[in-house]
């Protein structure tokens, strides 16, 4: 995972330097909307992808909606590093919750360790 935060520390930095003065407001805000466009591209790929469009038909593979997820996945990644450097160690403690909500680790019975 270290590889994968690095990575996503590498498109971070590459933004920041290369951000149109235009967009020099709120970067973050312009990042977390960034997500919104990328789950379209989702959307859109899954519409491809069942062939849901009389219009273009199967316009998409699911290998199509499979890298569309991924983008939606470094895009939040890249948006959570921007608002919070300690993005890596905030996103394992979100998911060590949301795992223990829905996963409780079962309660030992007497006599087992």
């Amino acid at each position: 995972m270290d590889e994968t935060w690095s990575r996503v520390g590498r498109l971070r930095e590459w933004l920041d330097e290369e951000a149109a003065p235009a967009a020099a407001g709120d970067v973050r805000l312009l990042r977390v909307l960034k997500i919104s466009e990328e789950v379209g591209e989702v959307a859109e790929a899954l519409h491809g992808a069942l062939g849901a469009n009389p219009r273009k038909g199967a316009s998409h593979t699911w290998q199509d909606v499979e890298k569309e997820l991924c983008d939606v996945i470094v895009t939040a990644m890249v948006a959570l590093s921007t608002i919070n450097p300690d993005a890596e160690m905030i996103l394992d403690s979100r998911l060590e919750y949301l795992v223990n909500r829905v996963c409780p680790d079962p309660v030992p019975t007497a006599g087992q360790p």
